[in-house]
């Protein structure tokens, strides 16, 4: 029990703005337990997500205005940790095909023109989705979704993903969760979102479908970084997480 609190602990600190101190636990086997709970873990981010929708439609704020706000909130909640990474890896892809190159351009954090524009379309599809579930039970909804979407860092950290180098805050969490379990909280996380996007008014198998092109978002994403960083980085993970997240909004626009 003490190793499951502490993993929620570390997930929690890592992936939220919450003070929750410095786990006395920090062993590998912690650290994939931490990936698993990360959905648990951002249950404030989603609430905040789900207010911030309610209380722009009843105060009849914009739609887009309200759809980016929540965005903001979700960014402000997460210290932009996985925004940063999602520019960073897309700077890292786009700037050589020169391993030790694209590896150096994501160790800087500067953002480039390639990150920028990354931010731009996937933060704007995703206020774009996000604008009209502002009714109540559409609002859970995308709660529901923002903590669902954290299931990616599982996917991220199986094991036969190698870390890209030694060092970095992803070479910690690097092949600690096992590939049957990885694939349970997948499936599980789909579940659990398909029967509440249901309950609100969506089609089920609409947000079936949404896991599905995550899964095969992030499989590519991954595929990639390993392919031409010979395995992935902190900031990859950051950019699984933005990349399921949008391809799950997407499949639940006729929530209304």
């Amino acid at each position: 029990m003490r190793r499951w609190v502490a993993a929620l602990r570390l997930a929690t600190g890592t992936l939220t703005v919450l003070p929750v101190g410095t786990p006395t636990r920090l062993d590998r086997e912690t650290r994939g337990m931490a990936m698993l709970l990360a959905p648990v873990a951002v249950l404030p981010l989603g609430a905040l997500v789900a207010l911030v929708l309610w209380a722009g439609g009843r105060l009849d704020v914009a739609p887009l205005a309200v759809g980016f706000l929540a965005v903001g909130a979700l960014a402000l909640g997460s210290r932009a940790f996985h925004l940063d990474g999602l520019a960073d890896t897309v700077d890292g892809l786009t700037a050589s095909y020169d391993r030790e190159r694209s590896l150096e351009v994501m160790r800087t954090g500067d953002v480039g023109p390639a990150g920028v524009v990354a931010l731009v379309v996937v933060l704007g599809a995703q206020a774009a989705s996000l604008a009209p579930l502002t009714s109540g039970r559409a609002a859970i909804a995308s709660g529901v979704l923002v903590c669902a979407s954290r299931v990616a860092l599982a996917a991220t950290c199986m094991r036969g993903v190698r870390p890209a180098r030694p060092d970095g805050l992803g070479s910690g969490f690097t092949q600690t969760v096992p590939v049957p379990v990885a694939v349970a909280a997948w499936a599980a996380a789909a579940a659990l979102s398909s029967a509440v996007v249901d309950w609100a008014g969506g089609t089920w198998w609409h947000t079936t479908l949404g896991f599905v092109a995550a899964a095969a978002a992030v499989a590519w994403l991954v595929r990639r970084a390993v392919s031409r960083l010979g395995g992935v980085t902190g900031d990859v993970f950051g950019a699984a997480v933005e990349l399921a997240f949008l391809a799950l909004l997407v499949s639940v626009y006729q929530v209304q």
